[in-house]
């Protein structure tokens, strides 16, 4: 039940999200467009309102939080206690997607974004270039590359971030990326043939 609700809150959060920066008339065009897309036919004649229904007022409350009231990055860091460069980086690359306020959202991420954002969380800056916890980021398998050293998040750092921070009895193990096939080469310990004429 929780997880239905919580899935139609993002529902309506990403809806609303879109529609706002819209003028009304079109934002009209674009809600009847999208209703006629899902063969819906029309609003019932009773919709469900904040004041109507116990859980829907939840989910609007919730929906049409302001902007102040968005998670600060400080806070999400310490909810999910990242260990490491590589972590605080995926969790930074979420942030920005998803919980920022909608003028600091973006989809992907590059150092500076690392520069500002471990700065405001709190998080110590690793020693080496930053552009490291990227790429490090990337070869574990949570990030992807997006071209002009821009990195975004996949659904393995999705995951890493969303359901196993802070590592726990909870955590759900990451599947890791594939390696290539291994390189063909002597076995190790065999011996050479030598044919002697």
């Amino acid at each position: 039940m929780l997880d239905k609700i919580e899935k139609e809150i993002d529902a309506i959060k990403t809806i609303l999200t879109a529609l706002q920066s819209l003028d009304e008339d079109v934002r009209k065009n674009v809600v009847e467009y999208v209703l006629k897309r899902l063969n819906y036919d029309g609003i019932p004649s009773n919709p469900v309102t904040p004041s109507t229904s116990g859980a829907a007022s939840s989910i609007f409350q919730t929906a049409t939080t302001h902007e102040s009231d968005a998670v600060h990055i400080k806070q999400f860091k310490e909810s999910k206690q990242p260990k490491t460069a590589i972590e605080m980086a995926v969790i930074v690359a979420y942030y920005l997607q998803y919980l920022a306020e909608s003028e600091k959202k973006k989809n992907t991420i590059g150092t500076a974004d690392l520069q500002t954002w471990f700065r405001i969380a709190d998080f110590p800056l690793p020693s080496g270039d930053l552009r490291y916890s990227l790429q490090n980021a990337k070869n574990s398998g949570y990030l992807d590359s997006a071209g002009h050293g821009e990195y975004k998040l996949n659904a393995i750092g999705y995951n890493l971030v969303k359901h196993n921070l802070p590592r726990g009895e909870n955590s759900v193990p990451v599947r890791k990326p594939k390696r290539g096939p291994a390189k063909k080469g002597p076995v190790k310990g065999a011996k050479k043939s030598t044919n002697a004429c």
